[in-house]
């Protein structure tokens, strides 16, 4: 692992952010050695596309208040993390507040520690960044993560629906502070 470089992310990272992103979250979540959610294929492809484009990811690099980190081998990203300014719908949540958004490990890279080692610097970032308690959105089957995010004293503090197209994911609201 010590070829392995986490940095910030560039504007220069968008497109292969957008590769990994969209890869990992096939692999995690459609993939039948994932969770095999059986999204409609016309809600997955418009989710894709509109979360995972270059042009997406590049605006939300640039995005006030947020900040993203890659780990890296010979120039390969192999995982993310992106934090910034507080969306999840709960009611003791505000925008001051600092929400981890994503957190993704490319499959090829699983069972390197690189989610844990992002998570670290994730962390650390948002609480020099908030004003309130730390945040995180989590899909409601994903066990491995919620048991990551409870080790980091996150606990769950609601629900909601993230959309995927058309389709509802029923998700959890985790809270840390």
């Amino acid at each position: 692992m010590s070829d392995i470089q986490i940095r910030p992310a560039k504007a220069t990272d968008a497109q292969a952010l957008g590769v990994l992103g969209r890869q990992t979250f096939i692999d995690t979540f459609v993939a039948a050695d994932g969770f095999a959610i059986p999204y409609p294929a016309d809600d997955l492809s418009a989710f894709l596309d509109a979360s995972f484009s270059a042009e997406t990811i590049r605006a939300k690099l640039n995005e006030p208040g947020a900040a993203w980190w890659v780990a890296e081998r010979d120039g390969e990203l192999l995982a993310f993390a992106n934090t910034g300014p507080n969306t999840l719908p709960h009611p003791d949540a505000r925008a001051s507040h600092a929400e981890l958004r994503r957190l993704y490990v490319s499959k090829a890279a699983q069972g390197l520690g690189l989610g844990t080692k992002l998570l670290k610097v994730a962390m650390d970032w948002m609480e020099a960044h908030t004003d309130g308690p730390l945040w995180i959105g989590v899909w409601s089957g994903n066990l491995k993560a919620q048991k990551l995010y409870a080790a980091y004293g996150f606990e769950k503090a609601g629900e909601y629906q993230y959309p995927v197209g058309r389709w509802l994911d029923d998700e959890f609201i985790l809270r840390r502070g």
